[in-house]
C-alpha cells in the first residue's frame, strides 16, 4: 500500500519561494492502478520524484508496504529505489547496445541476483509482458516502441517492487498500442500484487484505471473512483 500524508514541496527561484506540492495526501491500495492527471506545471512530475524517493519532501511523509521513505539516508533511499521501486518512463531509458533480455537483467544484476536466476526470470517477465521467442535477444532499436515500452515494463518488475511508477508511459505510443500497454499495467498491478502509480495526460486512459488523482497549482482535487475495465 502507498499512503502519502500531508506531502509539500517548496523551492526556491530567485529569491521567491515557489510550491511544486502542497499538503497532497492519499492511499492507494495493494495491487492497484493509479492515474495522477493535471495540467503542465499542476505538480504530476514533482509528486511522482517524491513518491520514487528521487527528491525529498519539504514535509510530510511517504509510506510504502509500511515502510517510511521519507526519513532515511540517502544509502537507504538508494536501497529503497533499488529494491521496492520500478520505474517505467515516457521515453522507455534502455541501454540500445542490449539485448532485451539484458535490459531487464540488468537491475538484478545490479541487486545481487546470481546470472542463472536473473536470465530465467527475465525470459518469464518477457513472455509475461508479451514479448516472446527471438525479439527477446534483440537490440531497442530493433524493436517497435510498443515492444520497447513492454522490455521497460518487464525491467521495472525485476525486483519483484512494491511500487511501479510510470512517467507518461504512453506518451511515444500509437492510441492503439498505448490501450494495450494501459490494459498490461493494470493487470500486472493484480497479478503482481504490485501498486502502480502514473502520470498521464491521457484522460480517456486515466478513466480505465481503479483510482483517478487529479492535481491543480500543487494541489490534489478530490480522488475520483475510476470505471476500470470491465
Amino acid at each position: 500500500m502507498l499512503t502519502v500524508t500531508n506531502v509539500s514541496r517548496t523551492f526556491e527561484s530567485g529569491g521567491v519561494e515557489v510550491e511544486g506540492v502542497v499538503d497532497v495526501s492519499f492511499t492507494v491500495p495493494t495491487g492497484q492502478f493509479a492515474a495522477v492527471v493535471g495540467p503542465s506545471g499542476s505538480g504530476k512530475s514533482t509528486l511522482l520524484c517524491l513518491l520514487g524517493a528521487l527528491d525529498k519532501p519539504t514535509s510530510g511523509q511517504i509510506e510504502v508496504d509500511g515502510e517510511m521513505i521519507t526519513s532515511g539516508t540517502d544509502r537507504q533511499l538508494i536501497q529503497y529505489r533499488r529494491n521496492m521501486i520500478g520505474f517505467v518512463f515516457q521515453s522507455f531509458n534502455l541501454v540500445p547496445n542490449l539485448s532485451a533480455v539484458d535490459n531487464v537483467m540488468l537491475p538484478m544484476e545490479f541487486a545481487g541476483v546470481k546470472r542463472p536466476e536473473r536470465t530465467a526470470r527475465a525470459r518469464a517477465l518477457l513472455d509475461q509482458v508479451g514479448l516472446k521467442g527471438a525479439k527477446q535477444n534483440r537490440r531497442p532499436g530493433r524493436l517497435s516502441g510498443g515492444e520497447q515500452q513492454r522490455v521497460a515494463v518487464a525491467r521495472a518488475l525485476a525486483n519483484r517492487p512494491k511500487l511501479i511508477l510510470a512517467d507518461e508511459p504512453t506518451g511515444n505510443l500509437d492510441s492503439k498500442t498505448g490501450k494495450a500497454i494501459f490494459t498490461l499495467l493494470h493487470d500486472l498491478a493484480r497479478s503482481e500484487n504490485t501498486t502502480i502509480v502514473t502520470v498521464t495526460h491521457d484522460l480517456a486512459l486515466a478513466g480505465k484505471t481503479d483510482l483517478q488523482f487529479e492535481m491543480e497549482d500543487g494541489r490534489l482535487i478530490a480522488p475520483k473512483q475510476a470505471v476500470g475495465r470491465r
